[in-house]
């Protein structure tokens, strides 16, 4: 191979989903309303759980950590899509597109490990019920948040060091919406087996892993249910877990569409498709999922909204009166 053919590359081109530049329009709407829901949905939790506290709690806590986690996973993604379509442009920085691997990387892997956590909690609360304050305390909440935050930033670091030692021709497409980890790997003009090993063997570890502990919590947390007599009892119970149960189902398989298909079939429109659910449609879902069927998040948002509402016209008053 020519020595000119392995020239650093300096960019590459994110293709998107849709060629079409009559379709560009719609397609940036889509997106740029899903981001604008996204971000003040999640906010929303956020700033209800602080400001209420009777969401001082660590379900609540959870809770808010994933939505700033969503937040930033399609930060990470959709503005550069959004800017690209918006100047009818395609490229990206090397440096911009293994940035961006790197965050993204990151904060599913934080998703990821939440929802487990969340998990284990809902096991905790059900299971062993006059126990969990005590297991649940903040120190051992705040240790959790943090043992996940160090093994995604570890995890994120590694294989964005992986890519790195790679080489590129230089004049590179990727046919996604942003630069997914597997995509440049194809890329890639070198050996490739190593990237491949890391990539495969820590799937099935930091995926499956947290996985079988979901799995687990909840085959305790169905065991439990079975033995409360009352069926209103049951109801409420299975209650507090089906918010975190449709996050879980909807994570989960979209995220193992991806790895199948990217192991099996090397189809970048499916794997585009299913990046899509979980970077996009799963972090736009939380707030409808846990706001709608939850009485207490709804009583501290419109509790907020009224504060907010209620210092709002105080503010103009006091202007008024200087």
């Amino acid at each position: 191979m020519e020595e000119e053919n392995l020239t650093v590359v300096s960019e590459f081109l994110l293709l998107g989903f849709s060629k079409e530049q009559e379709l560009q329009p719609i397609t940036f709407m889509i997106f740029f309303s899903t981001y604008l829901i996204t971000v003040f949905g999640n906010l929303a939790i956020i700033l209800a759980t602080i400001s209420d506290s009777h969401l001082h709690t660590p379900m609540y806590f959870f809770l808010s950590n994933l939505s700033f986690v969503d937040i930033c996973v399609t930060s990470t993604t959709i503005p550069k899509m959004l800017w690209n379509i918006q100047n009818q442009g395609k490229l990206i920085s090397y440096e911009s597109c293994i940035t961006q691997m790197y965050f993204v990387i990151l904060f599913v892997g934080l998703d990821d490990f939440l929802l487990t956590v969340m998990a284990y909690d809902r096991f905790v609360a059900i299971c062993h019920p006059l126990h969990y304050t005590v297991i649940m305390n903040p120190w051992l909440c705040g240790i959790m948040v943090l043992v996940s935050w160090i093994i995604s930033v570890l995890h994120s670091f590694l294989q964005t060091l992986m890519v790195l030692q790679l080489a590129f021709y230089t004049h590179l497409e990727i046919p996604h919406y942003f630069c997914e980890l597997n995509q440049l790997i194809q890329l890639a003009c070198t050996d490739t087996f190593l990237n491949d090993i890391v990539m495969y063997f820590a799937a099935p570890l930091l995926g499956g892993g947290p996985l079988v502990g979901i799995i687990y919590s909840y085959s305790k947390i169905v065991s439990s249910i079975c033995k409360i007599s009352s069926s209103q009892g049951k109801y409420k119970a299975f209650s507090t877990c089906a918010s975190h149960l449709s996050i879980v189902s909807l994570f989960y398989c979209t995220c193992l569409g991806v790895y199948l298909s990217s192991a099996v079939t090397h189809s970048s429109h499916s794997s585009a498709t299913a990046s899509l659910m979980y970077t996009v449609v799963t972090p736009m879902l939380n707030p409808f999922i846990y706001s709608l069927r939850n009485k207490d998040i709804k009583r501290a948002m419109k509790r907020y909204v009224g504060m907010t509402a209620t210092e709002g016209a105080t503010v103009l008053e006091l202007n008024k009166a200087i």
